[in-house]
């Protein structure tokens, strides 16, 4: 997968959290990056209290999933436990109104809602992303809204930003498609 020649973005932790991965686990994946300058990679955690590293990999983002207002202190774990480059925060599925958010550090946000079964039972509100947006705005923080909000917010609302770093890769990727 990381030996592909044109670039990609890629998240690895989509059925994982980095927290629990094994010490050595990670120190061979990062070696792995630090290979491929070519493509982006991702990671969240739910837990980065539990995290305690250092690294200067420029092409590896460290994020956190904030679901509600009470898990706020996740942000700012991270930014205190992984001491790295880059640092995201996806706001996913959006519970309730996270309210104001320090976002000081924070390279890029994602935001979506539920889906599935339980979408019909658990509802993010339109102002609780566009407030999400307007705070990343201030900071000129990209944001990404997924697509599960558009019913929520309308297709005329909605935002799909990417970091300069994803943007040059989806440039390749374009341009390799011609």
């Amino acid at each position: 997968m990381m030996d592909k020649a044109r670039p990609h973005n890629f998240l690895l932790t989509g059925m994982s959290d980095l927290a629990g991965w094994k010490e050595e686990w990670r120190e061979e994946v990062f070696e792995k990056i630090r290979k491929n300058p070519q493509h982006q990679f991702l990671f969240l955690s739910k837990r980065p209290n539990l995290l305690d590293f250092e690294t200067d990999l420029e092409n590896a983002w460290f994020g956190v999933t904030v679901t509600r207002r009470s898990e706020l202190w996740r942000i700012e774990a991270l930014r205190n436990h992984v001491r790295a480059k880059h640092y995201h925060v996806t706001f996913e599925p959006l519970f309730d109104d996270p309210g104001e958010v320090d976002l000081s550090g924070i390279d890029w946000i994602v935001v979506g809602t539920m889906t599935g079964a339980q979408s019909r039972k658990i509802r993010t509100e339109p102002e609780w992303a566009w407030s999400l947006t307007d705070q990343a705005h201030q900071r000129n923080i990209p944001v990404f809204m997924k697509e599960d909000l558009e019913p929520i917010i309308g297709d005329e609302n909605m935002v799909q930003e990417f970091p300069e770093a994803f943007e040059k890769v989806l440039e390749v990727q374009r341009a390799w498609k011609k």
